[in-house]
């Protein structure tokens, strides 16, 4: 009886260290657990912030678009490895000009150069910017202030034809002016 007893007694501090080791790990479990959760619900509340600027951002951008001039119609499209304006391209720019000055609007404007895929891309975003600093520089002498205007090449980057058939690098090769209030 007294083995039976021993045995006994054995049997149930075992289990109480059992007990007690499982309830210490499963805190320590816990207690990672309530830690992920709560950085989880900070990244999602972050995120949804983030979004929620994003959205704001979008609506504000959208709300300052105006208008886009585009010199690449026949009339105006730049030569083959060419940066200086046309006659034409002059004529459509003061037009552009008597419009903004008419308007009377406090505008900016952001000059866009492209080219088609001929030749090196290095060669092609220094040719756009080449192409916008052009046509930036005329609206300066007919009286746009520098400081409302940008220029920025997106070179071959962008183009609105193909560039497998000579009509197609024709188009390629152009300014386009984005008018924002």
């Amino acid at each position: 009886m007294t083995v039976g007893v021993v045995a006994l007694v054995g049997l149930t501090a075992s289990a109480c260290a059992s007990h007690r080791f499982v309830r210490d790990n499963v805190a320590v479990v816990d207690s990672r657990v309530d830690a992920t959760d709560a950085r989880v619900t900070e990244v999602a509340g972050t995120a949804g912030e983030a979004l929620t600027r994003a959205t704001a951002a979008q609506k504000l951008a959208e709300g300052k678009f105006l208008y886009e001039v585009v010199l690449s119609d026949d009339s105006v499209k730049f030569p083959a490895d060419a940066d200086t304006l046309s006659p034409e391209a002059e004529a459509r720019l003061a037009e552009l000009v008597q419009r903004l000055k008419a308007e009377n609007r406090n505008v900016y404007l952001e000059i866009q150069g492209h080219t088609d895929a001929s030749g090196p891309e290095g060669y092609n975003n220094a040719l756009g910017e080449s192409r916008a600093e052009a046509v930036r520089r005329y609206l300066s002498v007919q009286g746009v202030a520098l400081n409302r205007m940008a220029t920025i090449s997106y070179g071959e980057e962008a183009p609105v034809a193909p560039n497998t058939t000579p009509e197609g690098r024709a188009q390629n090769r152009r300014v386009a002016i984005v008018v924002l209030s």
